[in-house]
């Protein structure tokens, strides 16, 4: 499985950003999705998750109200739109997949198998 992140860039505080997550390869509707994200000289924190059948959503409790993830499984691609950003919303995004059959919590990024190149995410103030 290969996911190609795109949709950052430059944002005011309160404006908003879509990332987008395109998995291609041998994908599964069995995956479940997240974004991580990573600011310099931090470790890699968990923003978002959504298991396939789309109705179930996790969120970091720094998001929850403001980042909404959402999927096309016909599509093989997640998104998370990212409202009211504000300036400790800087980071790298990633986008990464569990393996098809998976353990773990999905607030930790050893579950997930699969991961994206990572896209800049700004919000100045």
């Amino acid at each position: 499985v290969q996911l190609q992140a795109s949709g950052g860039g430059l944002a005011q505080a309160g404006g908003s950003l879509r990332l987008v997550c395109a998995a291609s390869g041998r994908t599964y509707d069995g995956h479940a999705m997240a974004w991580f994200r990573q600011a310099p000289g931090k470790e890699r924190d968990f923003v978002a998750a959504i298991r396939w059948n789309s109705h179930n959503t996790y969120y970091a409790d720094s998001v929850r109200g403001r980042f909404t993830i959402s999927r096309d499984n016909a599509k093989n691609t997640v998104y998370l739109q990212m409202n009211s950003l504000k300036p400790e919303d800087t980071a790298v995004y990633y986008c990464a997949a569990t393996a098809n059959v998976y353990s773990g919590s999905y607030f930790q990024a050893k579950t997930f198998a699969y991961w994206g190149q990572g896209t800049q995410v700004t919000v100045s103030s």
